[in-house]
């Protein structure tokens, strides 16, 4: 009998450079300690046959594929990403599905599915250690990006990420500051779609060379600071800088002017989570207040 493997990888927050991380800025990313796993099971059936679960357990998407063409009957956006993943995968292997005569394959979520932690990350990663296939490759075949959420997925440790060339140059790093009670992740309450926040990134005319440096001035500041009130200053500056170069306002100036403290924007802006600063009570109050009920502590988000 056919043994399940199963494969785990952590979802991701990015903390600095977002967006000019594609352009080889230097980003603080922390991996969750929410992720997805995936678990493969070679059987007789002469199809894959896939279920995807929720956190509470249950299925959100089903659907069989061929072993030969990774085509599906019912096609919507899932299948044809799955047949575009699993094509990919053979481009980079070309014999490895062929040694299958069927295959189960689940995946398990552990976080809500619009939270915007790395579904589609952590996915690509499980799928290219089963292939044993380069996850970096595969992710650029598929879905795109930086690649910094497929080093979170990987990695249990706070990163340094940085893009030489288009090779991935990862660090691992202790970041675990003094003032970490005053952090908190909420989430609003809607999940942004990161390719099209690269797109608008990308559509700006302006340039970056100088905004890089300065940006990975502040990681490499960030990841040494000793006192909340410079943290606060530095990612208030990350902020603007952001702003600035995709001409888009700041959510605290946008949504949260009222707001006593720092709030950060964490990946492509405009949903997912955000970065708050402050006492817990008051966080809490103020939010749950305009309707976020989703607040968590540093410490239970963060490996």
């Amino acid at each position: 009998m056919n043994k399940p493997l199963t494969f785990d990888s952590n979802g991701k927050l990015l903390l600095t450079a977002e967006y000019l991380v594609l352009d080889g800025a230097k980003a603080l990313a922390l991996p969750s300690k929410f992720g997805q796993s995936l678990t493969v099971t070679p059987n007789n059936s002469s199809y894959i046959h896939w279920q995807s679960l929720d956190k509470t357990g249950a299925i959100w998407f089903e659907a069989n594929f061929s072993l030969d063409t990774f085509q599906s009957k019912g096609s919507n956006k899932f299948t044809q990403r799955l047949t575009e993943i699993f094509a990919a995968i053979a481009t980079l292997k070309p014999k490895f599905f062929s040694q299958y005569k069927g295959l189960a394959i689940e995946t398990h979520l552990e976080f809500d599915r619009d939270w915007g932690l790395g579904s589609s990350s952590t996915l690509i990663n499980s799928l290219a250690t089963w292939a044993n296939v380069d996850a970096y490759k595969l992710l650029e075949l598929t879905f795109g990006g930086s690649g910094y959420d497929i080093a979170c997925a990987r990695h249990n440790t706070p990163i340094l990420y940085q893009l030489k060339g288009q090779t991935p140059q990862i660090e691992t790093i202790s970041f675990n500051p003094n003032f970490k009670s005053k952090l908190h992740f909420i989430h609003l309450n809607k999940k942004q779609d990161s390719r099209d926040g690269i797109a608008h990134y990308q559509n700006q005319n302006t340039n970056k060379t100088t905004v890089i440096d300065d940006i990975n001035a502040i990681t490499d500041t960030i990841i040494n600071c000793n006192a909340l009130s410079s943290f606060e200053q530095l990612i208030d500056l990350h902020e603007a800088i952001i702003s600035e170069i995709i001409n888009l306002q700041p959510i605290k100036k946008r949504l949260f002017p009222d707001y006593i403290g720092s709030i950060k924007s964490l990946g492509a802006w405009g949903g997912d989570f955000i970065l708050a600063t402050g006492e817990k009570a008051n966080c809490a109050s103020y939010f749950q207040t305009k309707g976020y009920t989703t607040i968590m502590s540093f410490d239970d988000m963060i490996k």
